[in-house]
């Protein structure tokens, strides 16, 4: 009897709380929505403004040297608990410490747009998800939420941050859950992230900011042939992401280990790039790329663009250049994709769009979200090349990706552990 009260007790209790909780995390939703909305259509415009000024003063780029010592030095003497930037918020996910530094918003901000006018090869997506996981554990402070509603608000942040900044809310609140996977997650996380993803979204979309549109408007007829094609642009594309993860890392561990005053590295890095960029003509694998990932929906890219982006990319962020990793990576999938057009009997469009999200979801781990955003962004109809390319991608991409902190496990894991017991076994 005393145990049936007691049960009948804990269950008032629950639902109590489930009542309280309800408006709190709507109130939380909105407000991290409205917030990292708004600082993402900020970025958004920013960005442009200073893509269109260095296009229209190129020889801003011979400042990259400058531009590089700037966002070292902010880093240096400002942002040296924020640095880790993506792998922060994963690390602070799995084992909360204390709260993300708000700084790390306005910094990141301030790095991605200074790599952007003097024409480093970077992206969007970390200083969207940086901003949004800066701007969201604030609300643990302000709400006195415990470690466990911290890692919520860290999903939220990151499902924020993506939907708004590439337009794309139903892959932005996937992304957020699935990227984190491995860990603790539970299904109010995964309801909220809807929430957020679609206020945040909504929110760029009141502030008037067009996201940029791409087309597939020829798909091939599903069959065995395409399907095989299909499968072998998944494998390349995973090979393409598995050298992109290993060439960031790369870069960032040997400009650590021979250049030990931080500020330094993209200075160096920068007289580099500079050289490569203004001087020897490389000008396309500058800042985010759109033009020519636009342009390898309709044309053949030339066989080595996608690994020109992936030596740019790879070097400026090794550098100390700040930015995101995902839009290089489209332009990485597109411009391999377009390229195979020339060897693969499939619309050029669909072989862009494929590799597009494909190589994306090798590097990331996350193949259900870039399904996803394929469907977001091209049209249900070519969905089942995209699902086909995305989980090869995944399985072919190695077990490192662009997170270094990320956790991978389940098949994908157990796979690579066999072979690389196999391989020591055969030494």
């Amino acid at each position: 009897m005393a145990e049936k009260h007691h049960k009948q007790l804990m269950t008032s209790q629950t639902i109590k709380q489930l009542v309280f909780d309800i408006p709190k995390w709507v109130v939380i939703c909105a407000l991290i929505g409205i917030l990292s909305g708004s600082a993402s259509a900020f970025f958004l415009v920013s960005l442009e403004w200073v893509t269109q000024f260095r296009i229209h003063h190129d020889w801003i780029v011979w400042l990259l040297p400058f531009g590089g010592f700037l966002v070292g030095l902010s880093y240096y003497y400002w942002g040296e608990s924020v640095v880790k930037g993506n792998n922060l918020l994963l690390e602070e996910y799995e084992k909360p410490k204390k709260v993300i530094p708000f700084k790390m918003a306005p910094l990141v901000l301030f790095g991605t747009l200074i790599t952007h006018l003097f024409g480093g090869s970077a992206g969007r997506e970390g200083t969207a998800v940086q901003m949004g996981g800066a701007i969201a554990d604030q609300f643990s402070k302000i709400f006195k939420l415990d470690n466990a509603e911290r890692r919520i608000l860290i999903i939220l942040g990151i499902s924020a941050g993506f939907a708004s900044v590439f337009g794309t809310p139903l892959a932005g609140a996937v992304f957020a859950v699935e990227v984190l996977y491995f860990s603790k997650i539970n299904f109010k996380s995964i309801l909220l992230s809807f929430i957020v993803a679609y206020a945040a979204y909504f929110t760029v979309e009141f502030w008037k900011i067009k996201h940029k549109h791409y087309s597939i408007p020829i798909v091939c007829e599903l069959s065995f042939n395409t399907i095989l094609y299909t499968l072998l642009v998944g494998l390349l594309s995973g090979f393409a992401a598995l050298l992109f993860s290993r060439s960031t890392h790369f870069w960032g561990s040997l400009f650590s280990k021979n250049i030990k005053y931080p500020p330094l590295r993209p200075v160096i890095g920068g007289i580099v790039l500079a050289v490569a960029i203004a001087g020897l003509g490389f000008t396309k694998f500058s800042g985010l790329g759109v033009p020519v990932i636009v342009d390898s929906f309709s044309n053949p890219s030339e066989w080595y663009d996608f690994l020109l982006k992936i030596l740019f990319t790879g070097f400026t962020l090794g550098a100390g250049f700040k930015g995101g990793e995902v839009t290089p990576l489209f332009f990485v999938g597109a411009t391999l994709g377009s390229a195979l057009s020339l060897f693969i009997p499939m619309p050029i469009a669909l072989l862009a769009g494929i590799g597009f999200v494909s190589v994306f979801s090798g590097a990331t781990h996350t193949p259900i979200a870039c399904t996803i955003m394929g469907m977001e962004l091209f049209g249900l109809q070519p969905g089942i090349f995209i699902a086909i390319g995305c989980t090869i991608a995944y399985f072919s991409s190695g077990s490192v990706g662009i997170y270094k902190s990320q956790i991978v496990k389940g098949v994908k894991y157990k796979l690579y552990q066999r072979f690389q017991k196999k391989e020591l076994e055969n030494l």
